[in-house]
């Protein structure tokens, strides 16, 4: 397993770059001194909030293909801190991860949270499950109710994640935050309304 994320991220082209910008020695500083342990809690909460992400894999024509894989809030979960795991539903039938991941299991991940800017890096092995092999995995990724229907088990095993600083992130909400975030104005709204409805009695 490598020991940080830069140790993947960085080849020697990168490292060259990085040497004519003025960033190497910065970098190279954080080659020496972040490791992987293993996910904290920062890392399980944010995780646990998500409804989607962005995945990358790469088969044998040498393109990499990124896929949206987005759910309820949660749908991908942390198993332990060095694996996490999303039921895979039937989508368009393409199977192009399925695929790539078939010939290749290293896979990339971009996890975003617009609304407060942040996001999570995380390189990973990917290890197809077939429903039925792993029942005790499969009941704790189960979304009860959920509406589609899945085909298997993707489990990532986690080999070094990093976060990326929020510059250029433009901000967006989705329909549930706006939602909450007006929630006390809509109140204040209906109360003042049944007063004027009261005061015109």
């Amino acid at each position: 397993m490598a020991t940080n994320y830069q140790s993947i991220a960085f080849g020697e082209e990168t490292k060259k770059l990085q040497e004519k910008y003025g960033s190497r020695s910065a970098y190279a500083r954080m080659e020496q001194s972040s490791y992987f342990e293993g996910l904290t809690d920062n890392e399980v909460q944010f995780i646990a909030e998500r409804d989607g992400f962005y995945m990358a894999s790469n088969g044998n024509n040498g393109f990499p293909y990124i896929q949206y894989r987005g759910g309820p809030p949660g749908f991908l979960r942390v198993v332990d801190n060095q694996t996490i795991g999303f039921l895979d539903f039937s989508g368009n039938k393409q199977y192009i991860s399925t695929g790539n991941i078939m010939i290749n299991d290293k896979v990339a991940l971009m996890i975003m949270d617009y609304a407060r800017k942040a996001r999570l890096k995380i390189y990973a092995r990917a290890e197809i499950i077939r429903l039925g092999v792993d029942l005790q995995l499969e009941n704790m990724l189960d979304l009860k109710g959920y509406k589609s229907k899945p085909e298997r088990i993707i489990k990532l095993h986690v080999e070094a994640y990093d976060w990326n600083c929020p510059q250029h992130i433009v901000q967006r909400f989705t329909i549930p935050e706006i939602e909450e975030a007006f929630a006390a104005q809509k109140d204040y709204i209906r109360e003042l309304r049944a007063e004027i409805e009261r005061l015109k009695k």
